[in-house]
């Protein structure tokens, strides 16, 4: 049955990030993806000279639409957000339009840092949005900050990864999915959640980074989620096709900077996953 999904995040035309392959692999799933921008750039961040503006200011009365519409939302799902303000719209979103899942991609950080607009204060409205959420989508950067550790440890093991997974479980009360673990020499492993129960799953790792691939995992993971999967299975099949789309990225060369090549594989995304 389709779902719809309202997908607050920032719209950046170029680099496949952002709200272009949530729209796309939402979409290619069978949901309907009602997309609020937080922010409209000309690229990602990571190309040179990008350009934009913020949409703050125009999210609540968007939000005011809906709700005289009397629409209700079977999931509503936030990646990047740039304020407190922002934080809070989340929250009264899944409020006042969610009938269904809150889904939370916290970021914060990567690699052991905090982005520079990540202030304290920033940091501590992410852990109470946490606490609203049904599901989590945290890298091990962020979810040491939500676990109140310094955000450049990481667990260093199978053992260590399911406790940290276990204690976000029970610290916020949501499924749990801690992504981009480096376990294991050769492997990345994700860390799953949910009901009490923690799981692993380790996959091949392809040496090469492109932006937006992140966004891709969550939107993979949030219309299986939608649709009644669980935590564990859809970070299975999301995992599965992030790789695909790396692995053809590398295959076809080119800008890094530029994103995967998403496009061609979506229609795998249309088949039911034991397919």
């Amino acid at each position: 049955m389709q779902k719809k999904i309202l997908a607050l995040h920032d719209l950046a035309g170029l680099g496949r990030s952002s709200l272009v392959p949530i729209i796309a692999v939402l979409s290619a799933m069978g949901h309907q993806c009602v997309p609020l921008p937080t922010a409209v750039y000309s690229s990602h961040h990571g190309l040179p000279g990008w350009q934009g503006c913020g949409l703050t200011d125009r999210m609540r009365p968007a939000l005011g639409q809906y709700t005289s519409l009397g629409l209700r939302f079977d999931a509503v799902y936030s990646g990047f957000l740039s304020s407190g303000e922002q934080i809070a719209i989340v929250a009264e979103a899944a409020a006042r339009l969610n009938a269904g899942l809150l889904i939370v991609d916290p970021v914060l950080g990567d690699n052991g840092r905090l982005y520079s607009s990540m202030t304290p204060a920033l940091c501590a409205e992410m852990v109470s949005l946490c606490r609203r959420a049904d599901v989590i989508t945290p890298n091990s950067t962020e979810a040491a900050v939500l676990l109140g550790r310094r955000p450049d440890v990481s667990p260093e093991d199978d053992s260590e990864a399911l406790e940290w997974v276990s204690q976000l479980h029970r610290r916020f009360g949501a499924a749990v999915v801690l992504t981009g673990l480096a376990l294991h020499e050769g492997q990345l492993s994700i860390a799953c959640c949910e009901n009490g129960n923690a799981s692993l799953l380790c996959h091949p790792r392809i040496g090469a980074y492109y932006p937006g691939t992140g966004d891709l995992f969550a939107a993979v993971l949030t219309g299986c989620m939608a649709s009644g999967e669980t935590a564990a299975e859809a970070a299975r099949r999301a995992a599965g096709f992030v790789r695909e789309c790396i692995a053809a990225a590398v295959q076809e060369g080119g800008d890094p900077l530029l994103g995967v090549p998403f496009e061609g594989k979506l229609r795998q995304l249309w088949e039911p996953p034991d397919v």
